[in-house]
């Protein structure tokens, strides 16, 4: 398993209303992927319409995959950064 950092902006034209009121929704679909071992830790900036997702796949298609099964994800643009520690001075890459 690889990580990836997901980053969702809004669509234009977004009714937050509408993405308000699945809330319940997708917080039960982020735990039971969560205990799948395939989302990590999430942060929202609504100031910027951003949401950043730490996803656990294969490869980017996996990672992309999992982010658009929550229900908001119809509602975003998403972007997939594969991540990683970064290597120590000195270390064989």
């Amino acid at each position: 398993m690889e990580t990836f950092m997901v980053v969702c902006t809004f669509k234009e034209g977004t009714d937050m209303a509408d993405v308000f009121a699945v809330v319940a929704e997708e917080q039960a679909k982020v735990a039971a992927l969560a205990a799948e071992g395939r989302l990590g830790s999430i942060h929202l900036s609504l100031a910027r319409g951003t949401v950043f997702i730490e996803t656990f796949a294969a490869d980017t298609d996996g990672a992309s995959a999992t982010v658009l099964s929550l229900p908001m994800a119809k509602w975003w643009n998403i972007d997939v950064f594969p991540v990683g520690a970064p290597s120590l001075p000195g270390a064989a890459s």
